[in-house]
């Protein structure tokens, strides 16, 4: 007998739950299940059926004999017990509409009694984040959203000097209450304003999944940012998404896609007019990324040129957005130096990185780390252990200040790259720093 309707629906105490919360987040599908199960009558054998899984499959994972990993399974269950996109690290799913859920007096006093532990909680420590969201005005005026911009800028302020992890909730929450202010009627200068800054909440979003070596929940936020501005005809903003999943693809070893995916976000270009020679010289600095990981240096070279061609073009009127701002001349000239150095060019990469990471302001921590890395990287293959090793140092100082699962995957490379030079005082010593400053993040020794 099919389930009534209604019958789908998780109650809102336990949407609200913290343990549900966590165990959403963490993807504990174990604990996910038993919490449905006790707390919804949803027995294994209707979460199977409502989940396109087969009872034995769900019976291992509450057994703890299995995990759920694939995010077309994970996307089912979503689905399939309606529990919110975003609870799981996935992009608003097509069910998710405004709507007025029927509850009991006795869920309603739960769910009030939740959100004001949760709003004590806030304000105790409240941000201009919160506090401008918790004011907002439903009837919309340019100036809120200049405000809502202003958030933006921060977080992404913040990014640098912290990494994404522990911002990451705020965002998402504040990208959800942007999705549903456009689901109200607005006029259209304000419903653009809108698309805009929930693209740019979801591409922040991406970015943070991205940094934490979190692949599929980037790509899902990537690809709904890419939605968000394609519903306005923001190329150059869809531009910058396709860029930003061109440089995901080659830490996935997938350099063709990166190539692809670059090329497209040139093409919005070529239809978007007015493109700025700033947003041109990043996209072609990508491009020559995705060239170097293909191993192809006459393309790589011809890009860069082409980078440093838009970079001279640029003037102090131009009508650049927001978002391409940190493509300085320190960032051009770290990226040249990076891609020579993904092309095994140590002698042109390492004068370039060098003189940019010398450029790089004290408070970019993700920034100081990464551009280490690379310093070291490239003086370890032109055969000068010692500063490299020194060099590799000084990017561990950076890192323990910033949470980033991809400096720290950059940190571990270098430790492997060291195998050949394990008994070299500077190696050992840089094994030991690692141990020290990364004590919960490192994997090993650099010996097999």
């Amino acid at each position: 007998m099919p389930e009534p309707a209604s019958s789908k629906e998780l109650p809102v105490n336990l949407l609200t739950d913290p343990v549900m919360i966590e165990a959403c987040r963490a993807r504990d599908f174990r604990r996910v299940f038993q919490l449905v199960k006790a707390r919804a009558g949803i027995h294994p054998s209707m979460v199977a059926r409502r989940c396109d899984l087969t009872p034995s499959r769900v019976g291992e994972v509450i057994a703890g004999r299995r995990q759920l990993l694939h995010m077309d399974v994970i996307e089912r269950i979503s689905d399939g017990l309606r529990i919110p996109g975003h609870m799981l690290g996935l992009a608003r799913r097509p069910w998710e509409a405004p709507q007025n859920p029927i509850v009991t007096p006795r869920e309603q006093a739960e769910a009030r009694n939740t959100v004001n532990e949760q709003m004590t909680t806030a304000l105790s420590g409240a941000n201009v984040d919160s506090i401008l969201t918790l004011a907002a005005d439903r009837d919309l005026s340019p100036s809120a959203l200049d405000a809502l911009h202003s958030s933006i800028e921060d977080y992404w302020r913040r990014d640098d000097e912290h990494g994404g992890e522990t911002l990451r909730p705020a965002v998402i929450g504040q990208l959800r209450y942007v999705v549903d202010l456009l689901r109200e009627q607005r006029s259209a200068r304000i419903r653009n304003g809108l698309h805009s800054i929930a693209a740019e909440l979801a591409r922040l979003t991406g970015w943070t999944h991205f940094d934490a070596r979190q692949y599929n929940q980037a790509r899902a936020y990537f690809t709904e940012s890419l939605g968000l501005a394609k519903a306005v005809g923001d190329r150059q903003f869809m531009a910058n998404v396709l860029a930003c999943m061109s440089l995901q693809a080659t830490y996935q070893d997938k350099p063709g896609d990166a190539l692809a995916l670059v090329t497209a976000a040139l093409d919005q270009t070529r239809a978007a007019p007015g493109t700025t020679p700033r947003v041109l010289a990043m996209l072609s600095m990508r491009e020559a990324f995705a060239h170097a990981a293909l191993g192809n240096h006459s393309a790589t070279h011809t890009a860069i040129s082409e980078a440093h061609t838009h970079f001279d073009r640029i003037g102090s009127g131009d009508p650049d957005p927001p978002w391409v701002t940190y493509f300085d001349e320190t960032k051009l000239v770290v990226d040249t130096g990076i891609a020579h150095g993904r092309l095994g060019e140590a002698a042109l990469a390492e004068p370039l990185i060098a003189d940019a990471l010398r450029r790089e302001h004290r408070s970019n921590h993700r920034g100081r780390a990464f551009h280490a890395f690379w310093l070291a990287r490239t003086q370890l293959q032109r055969g000068k252990l010692d500063e490299a090793c020194h060099t590799a140092m000084d990017a561990l100082a950076s890192a323990a200040a910033v949470s980033s699962k991809r400096v720290v995957g950059h940190l571990h490379e270098f430790h492997r790259q060291l195998e050949p030079y394990h008994r070299e005082p500077d190696a050992v010593a840089f094994a030991a720093r690692l141990r020290k400053a990364l004590p919960h993040q490192v994997s090993g020794s650099p010996r097999p």
